[in-house]
């Protein structure tokens, strides 16, 4: 099979998947789980055969997991089911993102914002970054990472002096990197809150969002406040600061479409009662496709806006196949990991009820991203031992609680694992390694950030 006819494939597979998951979720039907399972293992094979061999020693991983359910399990086959409807649901949060990510590609606007945030002066470069990162993660998830760190890096460039460059590339993407992390608890746009919804039982986004923005806001304080503190002192006069002359005013167009954004998601979640991730899944490939005609209303926008949608599904869809893979693999090894081991745990006389429930919680905060040092991503270790924990009120909490101990930790991992994208690609930008990413420059901020929300879920869990 020849190339583009594969990434064709993949590209339509991967569609399908996602328009087979939005229906499950908009009208309840099983059969569209089920079909959407059908599709994910053809899916998997043609990734597979397009990806290096460190990407498919997870799909061997995989494999062996389900030999082991047949082998073991009289229920293999409904195990194996929702692990693939969790892979299948993954497959298709990530393609409704990066539908947004393409459009604001061609977007002038958008590109506009991001040069009038990396080009603030030294007083509110922090601040204006952090904040910056959290409104372009909102938009384009892992995408802000680049845009905005590509254009930090090359305006940082423009400094003369080798140590001042050095420093203020390190900390221009730090506040971009920790302004994505602080959105990874509450966001409806981001994976943890995504998976996390899924997993843990009654859990809902509107009952959880306000326990889960203080977490946002502990992770983006410490950050400036340590930023802050720590301010490299550096001998000699300050060089001039060549910023850019636009006002705040430049920002308008992220905030209003975010806000359109918000008021559908958050309307149609109102009105409908469907989760918001479900959502999400259908309303921002959408708003991809109007955001696109707008671009080219001068010039035949109802084609172009289809022509983009084809080129994203054959070209720019297969170009993610290695996170797609890794994103897969991590939803189904950890879910069918949980479903394997749920037994064993059980017979063990593991009893997490027994913990207090503020223990239990700072458990949950610390244990994510240190299993993120030995590289599982926090997909992986959530799908694994999430289905394990009793219940809620079992542990003597309340389901708000268990959300917002799995989504902090989740972003504490993003900080510190070297395993995860946003080290990798702020370590990239920056060159220097991810574990360099992982452990110098974020190392103290991770344990800062880790005492302050074990506080805070602890605080939590008695209130």
């Amino acid at each position: 099979m020849n190339g583009s006819l594969s990434n064709a494939l993949i590209g339509w597979m991967l569609v399908a998947t996602t328009a087979l998951v939005v229906l499950s979720v908009w009208t309840g039907v099983a059969g569209f789980d089920r079909a959407a399972e059908v599709v994910i293992v053809p899916l998997t094979a043609l990734l597979t055969i397009a990806v290096g061999w460190g990407r498919r020693i997870f799909v061997a991983v995989a494999a062996v997991l389900v030999v082991m359910a047949v082998v073991t399990r009289p229920d293999w086959h409904a195990i194996v089911n929702d692990a693939l409807a969790r892979t299948a649901f993954i497959v298709a949060f990530f393609t409704a993102l990066a539908s947004l990510r393409n459009a604001s590609a061609s977007s002038a606007a958008i590109e506009t914002c991001g040069r009038f945030l990396a080009g603030q002066p030294p007083g509110r470069r922090y601040a204006a970054l952090t904040v910056g990162g959290q409104l372009f993660a909102l938009l384009l998830n892992y995408g802000s990472l680049i845009l905005l760190g590509s254009m930090a890096e090359a305006n940082a460039r423009t400094e003369p002096d080798p140590e001042r460059r050095r420093h203020r590339i390190r900390r221009m993407l730090l506040a971009i990197q920790r302004g994505f992390l602080s959105t990874l608890p509450w966001s409806p746009m981001a994976f943890a809150v995504a998976v996390t919804l899924s997993i843990v039982p009654g859990a809902k986004w509107a009952e959880s969002v306000g326990y889960c923005i203080v977490s946002g806001a502990i992770l983006a304080g410490v950050g400036w406040g340590l930023d802050t503190i720590f301010k490299p002192r550096i001998a000699g006069p300050p060089t001039n600061w060549k910023g850019v002359d636009n006002s705040w005013f430049t920002l308008w167009p992220l905030v209003l479409l975010l806000a359109v954004l918000g008021v559908i998601v958050l309307g149609l979640h109102l009105a409908t009662g469907i989760s918001i991730p479900g959502i999400v899944m259908l309303v921002v490939p959408m708003i991809g496709l109007v955001w696109i005609a707008l671009q080219n209303r001068a010039s035949r926008p109802l084609a172009t806006a289809l022509a983009r949608a084809n080129g994203f599904t054959t070209l720019d869809l297969p170009g993610y196949r290695s996170e797609i893979v890794l994103l897969m693999m991590a939803g189904f090894i950890g879910t069918l990991g949980s479903s394997l081991l749920g037994p064993y745990v059980a017979a063990s006389g593991v009893d997490f009820a027994a913990l207090p429930g503020w223990a239990i919680l700072v458990i949950i905060v610390w244990f994510i991203p240190l299993c993120g040092q030995i590289g599982m991503n926090p997909i992986m270790t959530v799908a694994l031992f999430a289905p394990l924990l009793p219940d809620a009120a079992a542990m003597g909490l309340e389901t708000v609680d268990v959300v917002t101990a799995i989504t902090t930790g989740w972003a504490l991992s993003g900080a510190s694992s070297p395993f995860t994208a946003t080290t990798v690609l702020v370590g990239s930008i920056g060159h220097v390694s991810a574990s360099h990413v992982g452990v110098r420059w974020n190392g103290a901020y991770s344990l800062v950030c880790g005492i302050a929300l074990s506080v805070w879920v602890a605080v939590l869990a008695v209130i």
